[in-house]
């Protein structure tokens, strides 16, 4: 298709330069020739050259007078000439391969046919040709081998103009590009057109110097009235997509800048600016009370000077500790809820330990079964059937352009890079890298795969059915690196990118220089660029078939080939990045598997402090060392064992369950769902333990099985409490389309469910056969073995397993030390305006969070990807190609088709082609790129009867006697049945030299045709984004081209949706803020109403519920501050947040809102009623918060600093950090001021 293009541009070129000669040119005046007809060819495959004749001008043969009128119009239909009938015929011929490529625009053609009519025939051309040089031909006759051609300027820059904008829309370029050579002004242009470049180019040299100081005596520059692009002659007026100028104008965009108040987004400094308004009151608050205490006492202090009397107990009212224990002793209101949970909870902790046998059978039973699933257990791995939901437009619009276009085809990608060097990038091209690159190419494409034996030329990608598409730098010479000499080849190469039509590979596309030289731009000599870029287009097809199979073994081969290239260009002192189609998914299931020895290690370490931890809740250093025996017995490290086996046993049974129920896991479930069932399953262990250590103290008369049922109902209800929140909080998830999301919430809420059953069960029956083996006198981990009784006895003459004395140091400092000091008012001022600032900090900053998932997070640091991603953003400088899809549209009807074209006078002025167009106009906005290639247009031009040799039927030129005829108003065009039986013909017909606008190359794949329905079920327009060198950039492209194709179908009134290959992965980003947004939403809605129940207190529910807010709050500012952005991934640990940060707080809710009187009673200060239920909370459940969850959260997370995988390290271990930070510091801090301040009676 391009070789005609190039033929068409060097055979009009040939054809214009058959005239003159300078110093063979004597005179120079009008009715003067300076060449006239043609003397031969210098070679056997050489083109007919012009002779030199300075004679005058005379009349023209009829036959040749009728021909000139026939291609260059009828104003040529009188007057002498100077061209003979064989020039006349070559000159035909070369227009008419022209007119193909620039026909759609009137202006341009009128202005291109005349100025080669002109030059040719014009009876005045010797004013504005001069001959310069002469040889001889094979005949031996005087041929003319170089002139002089005065345009003038006037006329250049017009005749430059009407081309400049000018598509060809089969080759979705320019038209410049083929008959310009690329040229970027007029000069160029014309210099373009006169080069001497046999044999698709002129024969001779034209030289086009500028007029001023060149004209000899008697000369003067060609200066006619070129038509503009928009001349009010609608005979030359050009549609909108081949000139700006007629354009109607689009709807101006609305401006999308954030709104920004100096250098702060305007939430930023809304948030800041209520922090201090708040502050400043609580400080002016603060001084008028200090105020007026000090203006009470000196009162009462004159009051009592004056009265003589004692103080009064009045002046201590300000002071938190009161001496009125009555104020404790008064019992606790009953909230009915909690009485029946309460004992709902002890008949079941009495059944589970009476009962223990047939507990754990009846559960490890259970489990089993549950488990069974695991035999249809299966990982998704499938990059796009992870992230896009199945049911999303993207999938939908992608699996239709699939099914009726065929797969995008596979891209195999290579970058040459010198960059080894200290001093940075340098030059990558040199003669010997040329040749040895000419030779890696030849390696390639003499590769054979492993399995079948298939070479590229089996499975590349062939547009004209011969020739692979293979985009490099060496396909700018076909005959090969013998044919470049060591010190021309710069001087070649820069030739070949100025004029890519010069030096077209052999499937005929123009290899543009940004598509396979990088890195040049700074100096603007592609000699000097950084990277070399070779792109193998191979085919693909259907997933799973045997044809990908095909395509993916040969990828395979390639990869390992390019690897061993790696080594040679280390060799050579460059650097070689690549990638192939199966790179990305094969490289992200390996980032999985670096990653599994460390979260294997992380589960390690949590198990076995978790399981030493239990066992030391309540013994003191000096226990061991006093009665080691006594340690051995009070040991919980085998209890602890077997509470982490039953997370474990949760885990398994959730999987099994989804599994059999056909939910596949994704590696987010495989590596987080254990991570997150032990944060919350050891939280809940500790507090039964730490319950039923209360219990043996302060009940030690009782049985083993009425102190374990009075243990579990006292925290039965809080296990509910924060279980069922977390389970509504993840199932929530289940509603997201994503599967990475909505999988990871089914298995999560069902792991979560599960473990809190087993505990209340399985664990409650486990407790009492171990606090029977404790009174029993026998050994932690080896019970057959029964140790000497000890001293101190209990009611039951074994020790006790919780004693006074022997609380543990976290214990007794939260007692002593710690809780009485955070409910000081002072310290309690103190922490709510640090939290506040926190929080506003936060909000500050969630407009910073960014969105996307950058692929080099994504897969190991030590990948080959990670080069390959550098450089395609450093060098690649063309984006990717973009179809906008036309579905179920009838297009064989007149109105549809007005509503798709763009180059004919019916067209709508804002019809898809235009729209592209002008959209193409403001691609700092849109990011389209290039020029669209319309399929309506090209077929409508490829049946105009002026191209002989496109449309014929019977030997005949189509529409050649239609009434009407073919004309741009598109009135008796094709439509119907006659519509498809043109186009079934214009598909399948070749793009040649003959005739450049042949459907099957370019569009053979762009339409679908139903001939039984008469109707075209879909068809695509392509065109290309911008170069998207960032994850904002894609995200904003592919929001652009939503933007466009809704405003496409919104003016046809049809359906129209864009598509790229990236578009899939992207799709998430158009509402993920929305669905964040949602889901936190809607799961802290749950959460309030389920706290507010269970707790029996509204406000106490508001104070959790906004205690969750601010540590998700905090995690999002964190994720603005450490450079995580939102996506799916962070999303899921977003909804873990909110999961985990309740599990913080509801135990010390519950704690608060239904206080231990045991614990009340040891307690040395009776606080004000709100303090007093606070430091009751912290002193029964904090140790367990603190050493259950968070310093066991903490270890497993701090093992994740150490892993390879950059997604671990960002979206786990950086998130997970400042969750265990943010969640414990408000639970632990923040929450029990809180509470004591705002809390529920």
């Amino acid at each position: 298709m391009h070789q005609l293009h190039l033929l068409a541009l060097s055979a009009l070129v040939a054809s214009s330069v058959l005239a003159a000669n300078e110093s063979w040119t004597t005179r120079h005046e009008s009715g003067r020739c300076a060449l006239r007809g043609q003397c031969g060819a210098q070679s056997f495959f050489g083109q007919e050259l012009p002779c030199p004749d300075n004679g005058p001008a005379d009349e023209p043969t009829p036959a040749a007078r009728a021909k000139l009128v026939n291609i260059c119009g009828a104003e040529w239909s009188e007057g002498l000439v100077c061209c003979e009938e064989d020039q006349i015929d070559a000159l035909t011929s070369n227009l008419k391969s022209a007119e193909a490529i620039i026909s759609a625009c009137p202006a341009c053609k009128e202005n291109f046919f005349n100025l080669f009519c002109t030059f040719t025939c014009s009876p005045d051309q010797s004013r504005f040709l001069n001959v310069t040089a002469l040889d001889q031909s094979r005949t031996q006759q005087t041929v003319v081998t170089e002139l002089d051609f005065l345009v003038a300027d006037r006329y250049g820059q017009g005749f430059y103009n009407s081309c400049q904008e000018v598509k060809f829309g089969a080759a979705n370029a320019r038209a410049m590009d083929f008959i310009g050579g690329g040229a970027k002004n007029y000069t160029d242009f014309l210099t373009f057109l006169g080069h001497k470049n046999p044999p698709f180019g002129s024969p001779f040299q034209m030289n086009l110097p500028r007029p001023a100081g060149r004209q000899t005596e008697g000369m003067r520059a060609l200066d006619d009235d070129p038509k503009s692009c928009n001349d009010p002659d609608p005979r030359y007026r050009c549609s909108c997509v081949d000139c700006p100028d007629v354009c109607p104008e689009l709807p101006e965009l609305a401006e999308d800048e954030a709104c920004y108040v100096g250098i702060l987004p305007c939430l930023s400094f809304a948030v800041v600016l209520i922090y201090s308004v708040v502050l400043l009151l609580m400080v002016a608050g603060l001084a008028f009370h200090v105020a007026w205490q000090k203006h009470r006492r000196s009162k009462t202090e004159r009051l009592r000077l004056l009265r003589d009397t004692a103080p009064s107990d009045d002046d201590e009212d300000d002071t938190h500790v009161l001496h009125h224990p009555g104020m404790v002793e008064r019992p606790p209101r009953q909230y009915p809820l909690n009485v029946f949970l309460d004992a709902a909870f002890r008949r079941l902790g009495s059944a589970t330990a009476h009962y223990p046998a047939i507990t754990i059978t009846l559960s490890v039973v259970v489990v089993a079964v549950l488990s069974l699933g695991w035999m249809n257990f299966a990982i998704e791995t499938d990059p796009v059937r992870l992230w896009v939901s199945p049911t999303s437009a993207a999938a939908e619009e992608k699996s239709f352009f699939d099914q009726h276009f065929g797969p995008f085809y596979r891209a195999q990608q290579a970058f040459l890079v010198n960059d080894t060097t200290p001093g940075g990038p340098g030059p990558v091209l040199s003669y010997d890298t040329l040749g040895w690159w000419f030779d890696v190419e030849s390696r390639v494409q003499r590769l054979k795969s492993i399995q079948h034996g298939l070479t590229l030329d089996d499975v590349c990608f062939k547009p004209t059915g011969d020739a692979c598409v293979v985009q490099s730098v060496t396909h700018y010479f076909p005959a090969g690196f013998a044919s470049l000499e060591p010190d021309t080849w710069a001087a070649q190469l820069r030739a070949c990118t100025a004029h890519p039509v010069d030096c077209l590979p052999d499937f005929q596309q123009p290899l543009h220089q940004e598509m396979i030289l990088g890195g040049w731009q700074e100096s603007g000599d592609v000699v000097d660029a950084a990277a070399l870029i070779v792109t193998w287009v191979v085919n693909n097809h259907g997933q799973g078939s045997e044809e990908e199979a095909r395509a993916m073994d040969w990828e395979e081969s390639l990869k390992g080939l390019l690897l061993a290239v790696q080594e040679e260009a280390r060799e050579r002192g460059l650097r070689l990045s690549f990638s192939t189609e199966v790179s990305l998914e094969q490289e992200l299931n390996q980032s999985t598997n670096t990653d599994a020895k460390i979260v294997v290690i992380s589960y390690l370490i949590m198990f076995l402090y978790a399981s030493l931890a239990l066992g030391s809740t309540v013994q003191a250093g000096r226990t061991l060392l006093r009665s080691p025996s006594t340690a051995l017995v009070q040991s919980k490290f085998s209890l602890g064992v077997i509470g982490i086996l039953i997370v474990l046993m949760s885990v398994s049974a959730s999987v099994g369950l989804f599994a059999g129920l056909g939910v596949k896991v994704t590696l987010i479930i495989a590596e987080v769902i254990p991570f997150l069932v032990l944060a919350v399953g050891v939280d809940n262990i500790f507090l039964i333990v730490h319950e039923l250590d209360r219990v043996n103290v302060s009940r030690p008369d009782e049985v083993v099985e009425e102190r374990v049922a009075r243990a579990l109902g006292r925290m039965g209800p809080s296990i509910l409490l924060s279980g069922l929140t977390e389970t509504v909080a993840f199932a929530l998830g289940a509603v997201v389309g994503m599967p990475a999301v909505r999988n990871f919430a089914i298995y999560a809420a069902g792991a979560v469910f599960i473990n809190a059953c087993l505990q209340v069960t399985m664990f409650t029956a486990v407790l009492t056969w171990n606090q029977r083996r404790v009174e029993d006198n026998r050994a932690d981990c080896v019970p057959c073995v029964r140790l000497r009784p000890v001293a101190l006895t209990n009611g039951h003459g074994g020790r006790s397993a919780y004693d006074a004395d022997e609380e543990g140091r976290l214990q007794r400092f939260i007692r002593q030390t710690y809780a009485p000091a955070l409910l000081q008012r002072p310290i309690k001022v103190a922490v709510l305006m640090a939290f506040l600032a926190l929080f506003t900090t936060g909000i500050a900053l969630i407009p910073e969070v960014r969105l996307g998932l950058d692929q080099r997070i994504a897969i190991p640091s030590d990948s080959y990807l990670i080069p390959y991603f550098d450089d395609l953003y450093a060098y690649f400088d063309a984006g990717p190609p973009v179809y906008f899809v036309t579905r179920e549209l009838n297009v064989t009807a007149r109105v549809h088709q007005e509503e798709l074209c763009a180059r004919f006078a019916a067209c709508h002025p804002f019809s898809l082609t235009n729209i592209l167009e002008q959209e193409r106009k403001r691609a700092e906005r849109s990011y389209i790129a290039d020029p669209t290639a319309s399929w309506i247009d090209d077929f409508f031009l490829w049946l105009n009867p002026t191209f002989e040799d496109c449309c014929r039927e019977d030997g005949d030129v189509c529409f050649a006697d239609r009434d009407p005829a073919w004309n741009t108003t598109l009135y008796g065009m094709p439509e119907g049945s006659e519509f498809v039986h043109y186009l079934e013909q214009w598909l399948d017909a070749p793009t040649t030299q003959d005739c450049a606008l042949g459907g099957r190359a370019a569009y053979g794949h762009a339409v679908v045709v139903d001939a039984g329905r008469t109707t075209i079920p879909a068809s695509h327009f392509r065109t290309a984004h911008a170069p998207l060198r960032s994850q904002e950039d894609f995200i904003a492209a592919f929001a652009s081209a939503r933007r466009i194709a809704h405003d496409i179908s919104q003016e046809m009134g049809a359906e129209v949706f864009p598509y790229s290959k990236f578009y899939i992965f992207f799709d998430q980003y158009a509402s993920i803020v929305q669905l964040t947004t949602t889901l936190l939403g809607t799961a802290l809605a749950f959460i309030l109403v389920i706290t507010s129940v269970l707790l029996g207190s509204v406000r106490t529910g508001v104070v959790v519920t906004g205690t969750v807010v601010m540590i998700v709050v905090d995690i999002l500012g964190t994720m603005a501050v450490a450079g995580v952005s939102l996506n799916a991934v962070s999303l899921v640990n977003l909804v873990i947040c909110v999961g985990i940060g309740v599990e913080f707080c509801a135990h010390i809710a519950r704690a608060f809102m239904f206080p231990s009187r045991s614990v009340l009673e040891r307690g040395r200060h009776q606080f004000r009623p709100h303090d007093a239920r606070a430091w009751t909370a912290l002193v029964n459940v904090g140790g367990s918060v603190f050493s259950g969850i968070t310093i066991t959260k903490l270890l497993g997370v701090c093992v994740l600093a150490f892993t390879r995988s950059k997604i671990f390290e960002i979206y786990y271990f950086r998130i997970w950090l400042a969750l265990v930070v943010f969640a414990a510091t408000h639970a632990l801090i923040f929450l029990p001021v809180a509470l004591s301040l705002f809390g529920g009676a």
